[in-house]
């Protein structure tokens, strides 16, 4: 049986709880991270259903209701008369027709047309936020 001295028994509970303490400052700052994300989180999956809901929602719409919204817009970066109004978290709805065979061999998918393909693109206004799709008759 080993008998500790008392001081070097009170030295080691001293040392031990060091330890813990300068343990505790990183542990404590990746929970704090942790508890950040979440409201992030939180929103960026609010703003995700928010958009498939008005995608789903302009995929409802008649063929025939897009395409003209697509030709007034008249090109793929002008928001279309489906956009929210303006005001804070803004829904933009942009249209466009397709090129989805690239028959004009210019790699470039809005133009040379096809008149059964649209593109539909929905974003927050003033974010990176977005769905995107290829909408058929």
């Amino acid at each position: 049986m080993k008998f500790y001295v008392k001081g070097a028994l009170y030295a080691e509970v001293l040392l031990a709880v060091a330890i813990l303490a300068l343990a505790m400052v990183p542990a404590t700052n990746a929970l704090y991270a942790g508890l950040r994300s979440t409201d992030h989180f939180v929103d960026s999956t609010d703003e995700h259903f928010t958009l498939l809901g008005r995608m789903e929602a302009l995929r409802a719409e008649p063929f025939a209701a897009l395409d003209a919204a697509a030709l007034v817009a008249g090109d793929n970066k002008v928001p279309t008369t489906y956009s929210d109004s303006p005001g804070p978290g803004r829904k933009l709805v942009y249209l466009a027709r397709y090129d989805a065979d690239n028959a004009d061999m210019d790699d470039d998918p809005f133009t040379g047309v096809e008149a059964d393909m649209l593109w539909l693109r929905v974003a927050i206004e003033g974010t990176d936020r977005g769905l995107e799709t290829l909408v058929t008759p």
